[in-house]
């Protein structure tokens, strides 16, 4: 019976031996994805320990799990042969590399570099030393930080009125969250406002002035947020019947001023017209004064001549007492009305014949005329 009670011992001895050694990979398991922002890095961990028996060579093996149980997994990188091959073919080809410069020493982790969202997927360590083989699988997910986000205000920002801030980010991975608050005057929201953090709104009812101020609003997600600014005014409701009001008298007045441009232009124009018409009549109906004075002096003249061509000793004396024969009138006499005509002197010399003898003058008959130099 003692006997059979120390070979029980010895076995369970040797089965516990068996199960605590050989190869075992060390690192925790993830309960949860490992999530980055883009653009960033990240380790994959995969720490391991060997034991005694495990004589084998040592192969570290880092693959994509393909999505598609009818595909094979893609490898991204491996160490074989004290050896580590990184130019497989894959989406992460030059940005994954071993965490150790020597893996054998028991860090089988990677860094993969600068991640983008095609990244995202599922990896799986693999450690082999012969007789022992383990693997380790860890889920990635690469998501995008928000992008700065856009604020506005909506409606309008009058006492009594309902204003809305709106936040938002074109960009970044969901899910998003949204937050405002008030960085100046009490820093706390009006009572009357509501938040709604997925919309990224803050509703402000009947607003007052005591909601002015400025706001900021943090857009976020689980691997970065970003923000945006703000500045609210409520002001009083304008006098909406007094711009009517200077806006139609404005309006009349511009009509009132082009009316008396028209006005003076229109005047201005008839009476240049009228003025040009006056001056075609007088240039017409007047004849030039030359030509009658030029008309009468020849006239007189002739008359003169013939005139002394009849003069005798009879009929001189008579002669002698028209003084107004011996000039030629001017044109300034012959254009005077005959009722403006100047007089005749009181009196004059009386001339005697010898005396137009010795001046070499001729007695002639000269016939009668009128004052107009026309011959009775």
């Amino acid at each position: 019976m003692e006997l059979s009670a120390a070979r029980w011992c010895v076995t369970l001895l040797s089965l516990f031996a068996g199960l605590t050694s050989g190869l075992e990979i060390t690192s925790s398991s993830a309960s949860t994805p490992t999530e980055v922002a883009s653009g960033q890095s990240v380790k994959l961990d995969c720490q391991f320990t060997l034991a005694s028996e495990d004589s084998g060579p040592l192969d570290i093996e880092w693959s994509l799990v393909a999505s598609d149980n009818q595909k094979d997994d893609q490898v991204i990188i491996l160490y074989s042969g004290d050896r580590a091959y990184e130019n497989y073919d894959t989406p992460v080809k030059g940005r994954v590399h071993f965490n150790s410069p020597d893996p054998k020493n028991g860090d089988a982790s990677v860094n993969v570099l600068t991640v983008k969202s095609t990244d995202t997927g599922t990896y799986q360590c693999k450690v082999k030393k012969a007789p022992g083989v383990r693997n380790k699988k860890m889920q990635l997910v690469v998501m995008e930080k928000p992008s700065k986000p856009r604020c506005y205000i909506e409606g309008s920002s009058h006492e009594g009125k309902d204003v809305v801030l709106r936040c938002t980010s074109d960009a970044g991975s969901k899910p998003m969250k949204y937050s405002w608050e008030k960085t100046t005057g009490s820093k706390v929201l009006p009572a009357s406002s509501v938040l709604d953090p997925v919309s990224g709104t803050v509703s402000v009812k009947n607003a007052s002035a005591s909601a002015s101020g400025t706001y900021r609003c943090t857009a976020s997600n689980r691997v970065g947020a970003e923000q945006c600014v703000l500045d609210l005014s409520v002001t009083p409701i304008p006098n909406t019947a007094g711009i009517v009001a200077g806006s139609i008298i404005a309006v009349l007045l511009i009509l009132l001023i082009i009316a008396i441009i028209l006005f003076c232009f229109c005047r201005a124009r008839n009476r240049k017209k009228y003025e040009k018409e006056i001056c075609n009549e007088i240039r017409e109906d007047v004849p030039p004064p030359k030509s009658r004075a030029s008309t009468a002096r020849s006239f007189t003249v002739a008359s003169q001549r013939s005139s002394l061509g009849s003069m005798s000793p009879s009929n001189l004396h008579e002669y002698a007492l028209k003084p107004q024969y011996d000039k030629i009138p001017s044109s300034e006499e012959y254009d005077r009305p005959p009722s403006q005509a100047p007089m005749p002197p009181p009196s004059a010399a009386k001339m005697a014949g010898y005396n137009l003898s010795r001046m070499g003058g001729i007695p002639v008959m000269v016939p009668a005329q009128t004052r107009d130099g026309s011959i009775v």
